[in-house]
């Protein structure tokens, strides 16, 4: 796209540049700027993109996208926009960065409307959503070209990159959906229309933001309510505030259940697990087949069940979408990677993010693998944005790693989790006042035994996935 269009499209006004200037792609770090980038000028916490806008085109970049003017080829944002005052705070004190990421999304929707044949997944829901991304994106690969973001970009700024990465031959955009707020997953509908929506479940996950497991409802179903009415909407018929979410859309619905709802057209039958990692018969209304999941733990059933009811609908056949789903491995980091050590220690990295739906998901997911017969650590650390639920969150999370028969349980940082109560089936050995993460890595490395499994996870705040890179690094010392 030429400058002068990008100006056009976003109601920018051109800065030291011809609008000749050629743009193919969007960057939102200047060290990644290369040829025929339009570097997105972003303030942040720490420094402002204004502030290397020169350098970006120096690097060779075609221009910038700024909120002010700068010493380079740039389109000017028009002040305000849909982001003005709202999201990001502190951070953006003089409205610069809301005014780029205003102009990105008209950018963004420009192009994905523009895009022939181009099929829009949507995915959120309050758990799961980055791996069932992945999952969509692996069944979707064999039938076309596919672009998914990378990791969690699922914001009002990954949101739009990634819309930008698809081109005219790009058959599907898979994109996940987040919400800090009401209006938050509307506002990306609008950015990138989704044909086809995915709701996986309605958790606790930012309750303290939200203030009710109905309020979250609401803001996930701001989703179904975008498709069209020759859209699909894919709801986890198990969860019953998704299943009610049927009532608010226009676009036909497809039920996905791993218990057996009534009324789901994809259904998974005679689930087994071996080592953490299930099994089951896909069943769909045009046929069935076996999957093996690559990944960790049983919650992943209904995961890829919604995946293969998208991979259903765009042509996928139950055969195809069985051995995707089965070849799939994490794609995206710090989410139930299992690694096996040398001297026989299993390390679970799930230190990107925690709630108490996905803490509860994680804990089943290392007993399963333990078997039984190995000793567990439950290693945690906080999970942030519950509000005034936390309390009774982090207690319920504590019960459930002594009903599980955790053999130690170690918290990270946080005197959260309270003792389990004398009642529980075993108590573990609660290290209450393990301070950080340093203090972790010295009692793990000396206390851990061939054959241990460990789970670290907390929210991304607490910074526990340095913990799991650590373990993973060290081998057992000799005591």
């Amino acid at each position: 796209m030429r400058l002068a269009e990008v100006a056009a499209v976003t109601g920018g006004a051109l800065h030291r540049a011809t609008g000749d200037e050629l743009v193919s792609s969007v960057e939102f770090d200047s060290r990644r700027a290369g040829p025929g980038a339009l570097f997105l000028a972003l303030p942040g916490e720490r420094a402002d993109g204004h502030d290397f806008a020169a350098a970006a085109v120096a690097a060779g970049a075609s221009a910038v996208l700024a909120g002010r003017e700068v010493d380079a080829p740039a389109v000017i944002a028009p002040a305000g926009g849909s982001y003005a005052g709202t999201d990001l705070g502190a951070a953006d004190p003089d409205g610069t960065g809301a005014a780029v990421l205003t102009a990105l999304g008209k950018l963004a929707r420009h192009s994905v409307t523009n895009l022939p044949g181009l099929a829009v997944v949507g995915v959120t829901g309050s758990s799961g959503k980055t791996s069932t991304k992945d999952l969509i994106a692996a069944v979707l690969a064999p039938l076309g070209e596919t672009v998914a973001p990378p990791g969690s970009f699922n914001n009002e700024l990954g949101h739009p990159w990634t819309a930008l990465r698809a081109g005219e031959s790009t058959r599907h955009l898979v994109l996940e959906l987040s919400a800090r707020g009401p209006g938050h997953i509307a506002r990306l509908c609008a950015i990138a229309p989704p044909r086809i929506g995915v709701v996986l479940n309605v958790g606790s996950a930012h309750v303290g933001e939200f203030g009710s497991p109905e309020a979250i409802a609401q803001a996930k179903g701001e989703l179904v309510e975008a498709l069209p009415a020759d859209g699909v909407a894919v709801l986890n018929l198990d969860d019953l505030r998704v299943a009610a979410m049927a009532g608010r859309t226009a676009a036909r619905v497809v039920g996905v259940s791993a218990a057996g709802a009534a009324g789901a057209a994809v259904l998974a039958r005679d689930v087994a697990l071996t080592a953490g990692r299930a099994s089951f018969t896909l069943v769909t209304p045009v046929g069935e087949a076996l999957v093996s999941l690559q990944l960790v733990g049983e919650h992943h059933v209904g995961n890829a069940l919604s995946a293969a009811a998208v991979a259903l609908e765009l042509g996928g056949t139950p055969a195809g979408i069985a051995e995707a789903l089965s070849g799939a491995g994490a794609a995206s980091r710090w989410r139930m990677e299992v690694t096996e050590r040398p001297d026989g220690v299993t390390v679970v990295n799930d230190a990107y993010n925690a709630n108490p739906e996905s803490m509860t998901a994680a804990l089943r997911a290392l007993h399963a693998i333990a078997g039984g017969t190995r000793r567990t650590w439950a290693v945690l650390g906080p999970m942030a944005e519950l509000g005034d639920t936390a309390p009774a969150a982090h207690a319920r999370v504590a019960q459930l790693v002594a009903d599980l028969g955790t053999t130690r349980f170690v918290t990270v940082g946080t005197d959260l989790y309270p003792d389990p109560t004398p009642a529980s089936r075993h108590i573990p050995e609660h290290e209450t006042h393990v301070h950080d993460v340093d203090a972790a890595v010295t009692l793990l490395r000396a206390e851990l035994e061939p054959g241990d499994v460990v789970l670290v996870k907390a929210s991304r705040s607490a910074g526990l996935d340095r913990l799991a890179a650590e373990l993973i690094a060290q081998e057992l010392v000799s005591k």
